[in-house]
């Protein structure tokens, strides 16, 4: 890997770590935050449209069609992701989210796909999901509570840790808006920045229409406004980092093979497992570190 692929992949490891942090520093305000988080990415990035390819070289059609099923499942991926930070520890959903994706790529490429992995690949697949369990028996096996915006979460004994099944479905979303947007960016040639930007708008209606289902345009409003005046430093900070994070992996894969940007980017699956177990005191923190280098091993061995 060149040393600008690399520079731009921990870039936006960096970046994908910050705006996960700031997005579970403010998972209790839900809805009100990812409105304004999305109507703020579009506007600071809109900008940069006309000095980063303009809109490319995709029909009006085919570029409407991307952007409105990436904005689907761009909303779908930041709902369960917000109510997996509301919900259990933060670096149990983020790691187990990231997790995810690459045993799911793993999986369509055997059974849809035809290919055969090596063994490195397989032990990979084995080591991510030994992490991801560790995870689940981490907050399962500890008797003290998750800590963060949302207050003290009970014990989960006898049944699926929310946290941990949160942070599965969130990596199915992962999964399923990567092949879409790979799709979009590369066979039907819409640009990056404009397509992100495009992803943004188009994920506003559905969540106002969450918004105004919680007691109609009066309070909807009521309760944006008093995010905005609460947390606007928070979503600007979001705004510029959640897009930029995928913007520079879409432009580190043009330069660099997909086996081994994808791979290096999960060193945000660490730098998150750190700052939860110092930050918020989260429980086992030597064993959550642990847990989260194994999965990013795993990663690594299936990229080789």
């Amino acid at each position: 890997m060149s040393l600008t692929a690399l520079v731009l992949v921990l870039t936006a490891a960096v970046c994908h770590a910050a705006w996960n942090i700031l997005a579970h520093r403010s998972s209790g305000s839900g809805m009100p935050f990812l409105w304004w988080g999305s109507l703020v990415s579009a506007v600071l990035w809109a900008i940069a449209i006309p000095f980063t390819g303009g809109f490319g070289t995709a029909s009006l059609s085919s570029a409407l069609l991307g952007i409105l099923v990436s904005g689907v499942l761009h909303v779908a991926y930041m709902v369960v992701l917000q109510r997996g930070y509301a919900s259990g520890e933060l670096s149990t959903v983020y790691a187990t989210a990231r997790g995810t994706g690459p045993i799911l790529t793993v999986l369509v490429a055997v059974l849809f796909l035809g290919e055969r992995p090596g063994w490195l690949a397989l032990g990979g697949v084995a080591l991510i999901i030994a992490g991801v369990v560790s995870f689940g028996l981490i907050s399962r096996g500890s008797g003290r509570a998750a800590r963060g915006v949302a207050g003290a979460a009970p014990r989960h004994r006898g049944r699926l840790d929310p946290a941990l099944a949160y942070g599965l479905l969130t990596g199915v979303a992962i999964a399923a808006y990567t092949v879409w947007d790979a799709f979009t960016v590369t066979e039907l040639g819409v640009a990056p920045v404009a397509f992100m930007v495009g992803c943004a708008l188009a994920e506003v209606p559905f969540f106002t229409l969450a918004l105004l289902r919680r007691g109609g345009p009066a309070a909807a409003l009521a309760r944006l406004g008093a995010e905005w005046r609460g947390s606007w430093r928070r979503l600007l900070a979001f705004g510029l980092l959640s897009p930029l994070s995928y913007v520079l992996v879409l432009t580190a894969v043009t330069i660099a093979p997909v086996a081994l940007v994808a791979p290096m980017r999960e060193v945000s699956v660490v730098l998150v497992g750190l700052y939860g177990a110092w930050r918020f005191r989260e429980s086992r923190p030597a064993l959550r570190v642990l847990a989260a280098c194994t999965v990013v091993l795993g990663v690594v061995l299936i990229g080789l």
